[in-house]
């Protein structure tokens, strides 16, 4: 791309979970002195921006999914000043900041809702969020059959008699984006962070915020946690998916909303820019976010959820490098996330089956590590080598791996509560990164911290630290340190079109101009690598021409 193309075309962007980053003061959480402390370590590894999961004031019943106040930072994390600091700071290193912005829900504890409560039913207040008298004579049933994305109903009543709507957990109240004051706030909002020289905003739940007027039931074979139709593994590569049309998720009047921000962004220099965590049932929904007057960039999800197949990858790269590029708009790629179970564990199962956002990932028996790690060193260049922006999620470049044995005493996130203990929930990719040393808190907190770190980390993690890893030319952190310094240098990488080459077997092989391709290998055999000048990169040996099972390279040609 010429150089004069906005940088979130082609950018690779940190994702800063900040409660488990870098802990400054020892209290056991990351916050944002931690962050700043180690700018200089992101700028080494080659990243273009950070986006820092929520740092805004809040009860934490959400671990900050649930803001009290959008223009504070919470204490827990530090300050305003501070976080004007780190902006700052990392512009200097070259590096933008993208924080996220939370639209759907607010807490319970913020100053609108306790209004709500206090002001009663009819009144003012509550038309800013989602009130409704119950069904049956006594209105003691919900209004409707909606459920939380957290598990249980996706209503709770109050002492008066009504009740409110929360398609996450009962302190997140929905807003209800049809009044002219929740508008007007997240604009002003938007403008406050942008004023203090935030880069863009990734909006979580990007595609909820409007819901049916009617609020009715959710149509037949709906699950009514997710977004789109019941589909079968099987049916997937059967038949094309078709959009259904829901009362809560992805509506298209949600669009209007994304336009209006749009513009605010357009209000201030330095191409700023919006990321839609959207999750859409077709390519041509989620395309419809990032419109020429719309958003900017969108998560690929269907990316991150593709099996460890070479016709299910290809299929997912093709649609949506198809979709996207009809809109003018680049694709993102992206492998992990605090949501989800992190890459190195799903892809260590040997049946990688596909998964669907109507089917979240379960895994199947105990995972091979060392096939995941190997999966997963392939899987990073193949994202990398891909046009468009790429997300590295902390601790993947330290080839980190879902902790999946944390005593059930020490799991905090809300899906474990609301799903009856059921669903072990997301803490599992979120313990707190190893830095140095060989025992906890490995560098995450001070060596005199006065409490442990929020989660506990794994006793063999010293060998995965940065520390351990730095220098190590065969280690996932050098390999990412590698890719992410030729990404920048090599004039084919970034945005751009792909070119397939005819492979073989299970063989993904692209051709990037000038001179670059990129060939995995997911098949059971040794692959011989098509003629080359050089090997740019690999993710293991490469012996007489021949890339081994589960293994990527870069050559020159």
């Amino acid at each position: 791309m010429p150089r004069t193309a906005p940088w979130w075309r082609s950018a690779v962007i940190y994702q800063v979970y900040i409660r488990s980053f870098a802990d400054a003061n020892g209290d056991g959480v990351g916050d944002i002195a931690g962050i700043r402390s180690r700018l200089p370590y992101l700028a080494s590894l080659g990243v273009d921006a950070i986006w820092i999961n929520p740092w805004y004031k809040s009860p934490m019943a959400d671990h900050g999914y649930d803001v009290a106040d959008y223009r504070a930072i919470d204490p827990l994390f530090g300050t305003v000043a501070e976080a004007e600091q780190l902006i700052e700071e990392a512009h200097r290193h070259g590096i933008r900041v993208i924080p996220d912005v939370v639209p759907n829900h607010t807490s319970d504890q913020h100053p609108w809702f306790a209004a709500a409560l206090a002001a009663g039913p009819g009144s003012p207040e509550r038309e800013r969020y989602v009130f409704r008298p119950g069904r049956g004579p006594d209105g003691a049933e919900a209004p409707n059959d909606w459920v939380s994305c957290f598990g249980g109903p996706a209503w709770t009543r109050l002492p008066d008699g009504e009740w409110y709507l929360h398609l996450f957990a009962p302190q997140q109240p929905d807003l209800n984006w049809e009044h002219p004051d929740v508008q007007e706030e997240f604009e002003s909002v938007l403008r406050f962070w942008f004023g203090r020289g935030v880069d863009g905003f990734r909006i979580d739940v990007a595609h909820g915020l409007v819901k049916h007027p009617e609020l009715p039931d959710l149509p037949p074979r709906q699950d009514p946690a997710v977004l789109g139709p019941l589909v079968s593994r099987d049916s997937v590569d059967k038949q094309p998916r078709q959009h259904v049309d829901h009362p809560h998720w992805d509506r298209d009047e949600v669009h209007d909303i994304y336009r209006a921000w749009r513009r605010v962004a357009d209000e201030f220099p330095g191409d700023r820019s919006f990321v839609a965590e959207a999750w859409a049932d077709t390519p041509e929904r989620l395309a419809a976010y990032v419109r020429a007057d719309g958003l900017h960039t969108a998560f690929n999800f269907d990316f991150l959820m593709s099996s460890w197949d070479a016709k299910d990858l290809r299929a997912v790269i093709d649609d949506s490098l198809a979709m996207l590029g009809a809109v003018g708009a680049p694709a993102t790629w992206v492998l992990s996330n605090h949501d989800v179970m992190r890459h190195p564990s799903r892809y260590g199962r040997r049946r990688v089956k596909r998964w669907t956002a109507n089917e979240p990932y379960r895994p199947e028996g105990p995972a091979d590590l060392e096939l995941g790690t190997r999966r997963a060193r392939a899987a990073a260049l193949l994202m990398l080598a891909l046009p468009g922006g790429a997300y590295i999620y902390q601790g993947e470049e330290l080839g980190l791996p879902e902790v999946e044995d944390l005593p059930e005493d020490v799991l905090q996130d809300p899906v474990w509560e609301r799903s009856g203990h059921t669903d072990r929930g997301r803490d599992g990719c979120r313990v707190p990164i190893p830095w140095s040393g060989k025992a906890a808190p490995y560098g995450f907190s001070p060596e005199d911290a006065a409490a442990a770190p929020w989660l506990p980390q794994p006793s063999e993690w010293g060998e995965l630290s940065v520390e351990a890893q730095t220098g190590d030319r065969t280690s996932m952190l050098e390999l990412y340190r590698s890719a992410l310094r030729l990404r920048r240098e090599h004039p084919a990488l970034g945005d751009g079109p792909l070119t397939w080459l005819d492979t073989t077997g299970a063989v993904l092989a692209f051709v990037r101009d000038p001179g670059f391709v990129c060939v995995v290998n997911l098949s059971a055999e040794a692959y011989r690598l098509p003629a080359h000048t050089s090997v740019l990169l690999s993710s293991g040996p490469v012996e007489n021409g021949l890339l081994a099972p589960d293994h990527a390279a870069w050559l020159t040609v």
